[in-house]
């Protein structure tokens, strides 16, 4: 169960449009995660079949997107919502763009994954790839909570993951160069790892944009022009910016 706060009005009806778009949105990035979980075992234990339901799962995700925003086109066009209404649908269609390209990352990486399974796999089994996966995995499961609890400050801290992820992908792509100049036999399958680093690394910034979606739905406030490291989580919200009206 969603734990909103909005306002209630006097057809009962707009209640019900906002909590089904809410639902909706956070069934989407359920199926995100699924989507990710399942690319990311696919890509480590060499499962070709998995990989492969991966890439099929995109068109459900795709088609849940459209229908997403043809729901909230018609709340805009048939309700006129305003204040926190109207930041609840923008940040939904805001939202389902993010969790649609995440979908597609994912998407990228089954596909790869199922490619790889028919080379020799390295001695490490891309531990570094298996690192930076995990942390992926829990910084969009950080930020799906956040989104589902609308918690302003968990959203904050799960953005600061984005850090780290972006460190241990640049970490990859150095190895990877270093690698492919001292064999050039392995370039073909370096390029494959670079790939899905840099899949994970977008899908770590799509994480990013989702919190900061979080933020501004429930506190009205844009963050995205401040540096996620140096906001206070401790801090009220009303103080990091500029306060839209409420």
């Amino acid at each position: 169960m969603i734990t909103s706060d909005f306002s209630q009005h006097i057809s009962r009806q707009f209640n019900t449009d906002l909590e089904h778009v809410l639902q909706r949105a956070l069934a989407m990035g359920s199926l995100i995660e699924q989507q990710l979980n399942s690319a990311v075992s696919a890509l480590l234990e060499g499962d070709t079949q998995l990989a492969k339901r991966v890439v099929l799962s995109n068109r459900l995700v795709n088609q849940i997107e459209v229908i997403l925003n043809e729901e909230c086109a018609r709340i805009l066009a048939m309700r006129a919502p305003a204040a926190s209404d109207l930041r609840l649908v923008l940040a939904i269609i805001k939202a389902s763009t993010d969790l649609e390209r995440m979908g597609d990352e994912c998407e990228k990486i089954g596909r790869i994954a199922s490619r790889l399974t028919t080379q020799e796999r390295p001695v490490d089994k891309y531990r570094q790839l298996k690192q930076l996966g995990e942390n992926v995995q829990s910084m969009v499961n950080e930020t799906l909570d956040a989104f589902a609890r609308l918690d302003s400050s968990a959203a904050i801290k799960a953005a600061r993951r984005d850090h780290l992820v972006e460190q241990e992908y640049e970490a990859i792509q150095r190895q990877s160069i270093t690698l492919m100049m001292e064999d050039p036999r392995t370039i073909r399958q370096f390029l494959d790892v670079m790939w899905v680093a840099r899949a994970f690394e977008r899908i770590g910034d799509h994480s990013k944009n989702l919190c900061e979606h979080v933020v501004f739905l429930v506190q009205g406030t844009d963050i995205r022009d401040q540096l996620i490291e140096d906001i206070d989580p401790a801090i009220p919200i009303e103080q990091l910016g500029n306060t839209h009206p409420s």
